[in-house]
């Protein structure tokens, strides 16, 4: 079998399994069967939390503690409602496949058993790729999330923007928009994670190519509480303000950092969180400016260098 024929297999293998899930939990009524003995694939039953390993490929990071006690809660009076899914491994264990936010609230309501779909995979890719394609499917993840989640279907399952775009139903221009995030300085990553800035603030900030850029217009955001539009409008006045700048910088012999120095400029500013200037001359001095917005800004930067 070829190697474009074996992912178009496994991707038709994972499709099916995600639709039978779905089945399963849409025709599930009642009680949850008991435990019963030798397990079949496709199977349904009740599991002990212990004999369950947490998948390490788990594309999810981030679970909010406070909705994991509320849903400990619930567990304690209702049972589990919607089963998770496990494969079997060896050693009288199972791995983890989707519903891991379930398990943990589940321990800690301190049940003993948890009812599980037990399903076949053939090998670890096949359990990355159903792992990363049911999470995609859930809608709380965030754009951070979702973005690495993208990432790791192409690198590890070795998959293209198009092919990711097909199996998850999307546009590819949607896929790659997520994918552009990535790119963003950690602290704005961090605050699109925590919901601190949103998707289509992360998007027009992503628009400005150099990163003391996008921290400056990340701080405006957060500082003065502008709309999206806002932003929009914020990065256009700067990129036609380069272009102007430009043409005016090579005619006084303005010298363009090697990039080397440059990237030193962006890691100083990811570092501070703000815009930094390195001026370095052709005779090897220079200078670094930091900026800083009021007085509270100033103290921050100095926290940062232990002053």
């Amino acid at each position: 079998m070829s190697q474009n024929n074996k992912k178009q297999a496994l991707g038709k293998g994972i499709r099916a399994l995600l639709n039978t899930i779905d089945e399963e939990i849409k025709t599930t009524e009642g009680a949850v069967p008991p435990s019963v003995s030798g397990q079949n694939a496709g199977a349904m039953t009740r599991i002990p939390l212990e004999q369950i390993e947490v998948n390490p490929k788990q594309p999810r990071r981030d679970f909010d503690e406070q909705a994991l006690k509320e849903l400990s809660e619930s567990i304690k009076l209702h049972d589990i409602i919607q089963p998770i899914t496990v494969v079997k491994l060896n050693n009288n264990k199972y791995r983890l496949v989707s519903g891991e936010r379930r398990l943990r609230a589940s321990k800690i309501a301190g049940i003993k058993d948890i009812p599980a779909y037990i399903r076949t995979v053939a090998d670890d890719q096949e359990l990355l790729e159903l792992a990363l394609l049911e999470n995609l499917q859930r809608e709380d993840l965030n754009a951070i999330e979702i973005g690495l989640s993208y990432k790791r279907l192409m690198d590890e399952c070795d998959l293209t923007q198009e092919q990711v775009a097909e199996r998850m139903k999307k546009e590819r221009s949607t896929v790659a928009n997520y994918l552009r995030l990535l790119k963003l300085p950690p602290d704005i990553q961090s605050a699109v994670r925590d919901g601190r800035l949103s998707m289509g603030h992360a998007r027009t900030i992503i628009g400005l190519e150099l990163v003391d850029q996008q921290l400056y217009v990340f701080r405006e955001v957060n500082d003065k509480g502008l709309s999206v539009r806002q932003t929009e409008a914020l990065v256009k006045n700067m990129q036609q303000g380069e272009k102007a700048t430009a043409p005016a910088a090579a005619a006084t012999g303005g010298v363009k950092l090697p990039p080397a120095f440059k990237r030193i400029e962006d890691n100083i500013a990811s570092h501070f969180s703000t815009k930094v200037k390195l001026d370095r001359k052709r005779t090897g001095k220079g200078s670094i400016v930091i900026e800083f917005y009021n007085d509270e800004d100033l103290e921050r930067i100095m926290d940062k260098m232990n002053l």
